[in-house]
Parts: C-alpha cells; structure tokens; sequence
C-alpha cells in the first residue's frame, strides 16, 4: 500500500485524498436524501461541518485514550497522521448534524434519519484510506488468500494480515442500502438514525475480533465497548421512535370536545 502519492517535490496523502472522497460521496448522498424528501437545505454545508467534526473528534477521542503519551509528546500525538478513533467521530458528526438539523427547520433527529444512509457510505470510503495508508486499522495475521501486508504503510508490517478496512467498507455499503431503501417510505422520526446504530454498532463490534486493538474491557477492545453502547442507544431511540409516533396517532384520533356556546 502507498500512503503517500509523490509528484515532484508534492506530497500527497492518500489517506486525505479517500477522505475528501468519502465526503463528496456522503454530500452527494446526502443531496439526494434532500431531494426526495423535499428538504431545502445545503448538503454541501452540512456535509462539510459534520466531516470537519468528526474528524476533530476522531483525532481527540483516540489521543485521549492514552492520557500518559498525551503527556509525553503532545505535539507529536496530536499531529500524527494516523490514529483516528471511530466512536469519537461518530459522536462529534451527530453533535454538529443536530444542530445542522435545528438550523435547515427539520428537527435534529429529522436531520440525522436524512444523513444516515449518507453517513454509512462515507464511512465506508474513509475506511479504503485507512487501507491505502496502511495506519495500523488493519487485522490480525492471516493464512486467508486475500490477506494483505503493509511493508510501506504508516504503521508497516510484513506479515499477511486481515483487511479489515475492506470488511467494514462492504458492511457500510450494505447498511446504507439498508438505510436507504428503509427511507422511501416515511418512518417515525429517530427509527432510521437508531437502526444505523444499531448495524453500525454490530458491524464495528464483530470487525473487532480480528482487529489488532488491544483487549481492555472483559477481553473486549475499547472499540467493542463503544460498539456496545452505540447498540443499546440505537435500541432505545427505536422503541421511543415507535411509541411516541403511536402516541401522535392516538392523539390525532382522539375526537375534540365540543364546545356549547350559550347565547344571552
């Protein structure tokens, strides 16, 4: 893998140009989430504040994961090019898209169904640079014939290890899909953003166990704990989708009180 392209005396990340990808294939998403929905909102702008967040909050999630380097070499951490923490982006991207939401008149939650299908596919392209970077996301060793090593990567290795960046960008494809087709027909607000959680949280889970992260909680990654909880959010935010449409319903059915007007 070649993390960086070289033409003259330039130089040029790999891993930047997949991320620069992945926002325009999530913006284009996005877009015509918009369109179909008949949303008047700028996908560029959204799309553009919710990247810029999550990747500050990738880099801050995993540079506070270890507080003792952090204190060691700051500079150096937080300037490194690889180590970017999945949760951390995902958390500061929701933050930003609920904002975003309130701002283009469309709820918070409204705006996060609309930017969920558009959120799987930027993952999944953002992960192919993770791969053409070699940064350490990759997996255990493997015997398996498309196992791949990374003698040039940012964080090489000799060995034939698992691609486990092409794992998640197939899973991501398949949940927007999901996600997408979930949406033609209208869902209670919050249902689309709590199922892609929910298979977010289980795709990462599940990679995890041939990821080469270290083991810290009960045999489970940090990743897997964060998967977790990324699970049972989507869980709860599905169940309280679902009674507080039905409790819309009912209320509509209720018929009004009618009011006797006495006339003098």
């Amino acid at each position: 893998m070649y993390p960086f392209i070289h033409i003259g005396r330039f130089e040029i990340g790999t891993f930047g140009i997949l991320l620069w990808l992945a926002a325009v294939s999530g913006c284009w998403v996005l877009y015509k989430n918009f369109q179909r929905k008949g949303v008047e909102a700028d996908a560029i702008n959204v799309t553009a504040l919710a990247t810029v967040a999550g990747i500050i909050g990738a880099k801050l999630w995993h540079v506070f994961e270890s507080p003792h380097l952090l204190m060691q070499i700051p500079l150096q951490l937080l300037l490194d090019r690889a180590g970017f923490a999945w949760f951390g982006g995902l958390v500061a991207a929701i933050l930003v898209l609920m904002w975003q939401g309130r701002v283009a008149k469309v709820g918070a939650l409204g705006m996060l169904d609309l930017a969920a299908p558009a959120a799987a596919v930027g993952y999944g392209v953002g992960r192919l640079g993770c791969l053409s970077s070699g940064d350490g996301d990759y997996g255990i060793p493997t015997s398996l014939p498309w196992g791949v090593s990374f003698p040039h990567g940012l964080v090489p290795t000799m060995q034939r290890v698992q691609p486990t960046p092409v794992y998640e960008f197939i899973a991501a494809l398949l949940i927007a899909w999901y996600l997408w087709r979930r949406g033609r027909v209208d869902k209670p607000v919050g249902m689309i953003t709590g199922e892609y959680l929910v298979w977010t949280g289980l795709a990462r889970f599940l990679v995890e166990f041939v990821r080469i992260n270290p083991r810290i909680y009960f045999g489970m990654s940090n990743a897997q704990v964060a998967s977790i909880g990324s699970v049972i959010a989507g869980v709860v935010l599905i169940v309280w989708a679902q009674r507080h449409a039905r409790a819309i319903t009912q209320a509509r059915r209720r018929p009004k009180p009618v009011t006797h007007t006495v006339s003098s």
